[in-house]
């Protein structure tokens, strides 16, 4: 089957990444009619804003993106392109999965998590105004509506993938109306769901038991801005940024997405590790139900992780990004039997 994609590499190692994730989803076979648009820094450098009209227009018609890193400058300039494309697209669900990978070194083993993190309002819906000259006012939204549907997208989502456990994560003891409004709405929607086990967890506390015992939770279900701080928090658990992926969904919409930074430092250089975003790209073959593609390159980025032999430098390697690139297209060639 062939499919049309749309697709944003993004700036600084974006476009890095990105070639080398296309590199390797060709050599599983997968027919893909990739449909290029920029966002960011290089939108407004040719339709002199960060998202145009048709790279909207074509997330819409084709459902489904997969999007390198955007750069977001920190407190002036441009609003995130992250934050926008989810507000336009009513993409309500952030969906992260945090596995330990094969061959990744890290303080913690077994660790599987999911976090599912609201994407539309809590602060960053970005009303924010200045009250006086040196007081700023940031507005925090929380509807039953929105958590009532990303309750109901984390339990459905349990319920599909043989999760257990749902933990809803707030800071309802201090902020009742607003958190306790959320923690409301997953308590009533996990009536719905007996045979998922339900509890709930204060923000603080939960960070604390992350650190200290990661096993002891599945599912994460937070507002946006804890989940934002909490997702950063589990993929430290793992190995970083690096080798955790993303996705945004809605209803009609999906967006899959490396969560790291753009990292300019080290643009153009070539050694920038592909691996988040190739772990984004197979979320985004499951959701088109192309398992055995996602299967393969999975297996596939195991062994080559496993082995050590070509690594990148933030794995403790040498390897360009194609050299690691080319060596899971070479693990899939030689398939689980090699």
């Amino acid at each position: 089957m062939s499919y049309r994609i749309t697709l944003i590499p993004g700036d600084g190692i974006g476009p890095e990444v990105t070639e080398a994730v296309l590199r390797i989803i060709a050599a599983a076979g997968v027919d893909v009619d990739w449909e290029r648009h920029e966002a960011g820094i290089p939108a407004i450098k040719r339709h002199g804003v960060t998202l145009p009209k048709p790279l909207l227009d074509s997330i819409i018609r084709n459902r489904v993106a997969l999007k390198g890193p955007v750069t977001t400058p920190v407190g002036e300039g441009f609003t995130s392109v992250n934050v926008g494309l989810r507000k336009e697209l009513d993409l309500y669900a952030n969906l992260r999965p945090v596995r330990n990978l094969p061959g990744v070194r890290t303080r913690f083993d077994g660790v599987d998590l999911v976090i599912v993190r609201e994407n539309t309002e809590d602060l960053y819906a970005g009303l924010e105004h200045v009250v006086v000259p040196g007081v700023v006012e940031s507005l925090k939204i929380i509807s039953s509506r929105a958590s009532d549907r990303i309750a109901n997208f984390a339990f459905r989502h349990a319920r599909e993938h043989g999760r257990r456990r749902i933990t809803a994560v707030h800071k309802a003891n201090i902020m009742k109306l607003g958190d306790g409004l959320f923690l409301h709405s997953a308590r009533r929607v996990a009536l719905d769901y007996p045979d998922i086990k339900f509890d709930d967890r204060i923000v603080d506390a939960a960070c604390m038991h992350l650190v200290m015992k990661p096993e002891q939770f599945d599912m994460l279900l937070l507002p946006n801005l804890y989940g934002d701080i909490v997702s950063d928090l589990c993929a430290g658990l793992v190995g970083g940024l690096g080798v955790v992926p993303g996705g945004n969904l809605g209803d009609f919409a999906a967006v899959f997405e490396a969560v790291h930074g753009s990292a300019p430092d080290i643009a153009g250089q070539g050694i920038a590790n592909p691996t988040a975003l190739l772990l984004s790209s197979l979320m985004m073959l499951r959701h088109l139900k192309e398992d055995a593609a996602a299967d393969a390159i999975k297996a596939a980025l195991g062994r080559a992780l496993e082995s050590r032999h070509v690594l990148t430098r933030d794995l403790g390697g040498t390897a360009s990004t194609l050299e690691f690139a080319d060596e899971v297209c070479r693990e899939l060639e030689r398939g689980p039997s090699a």
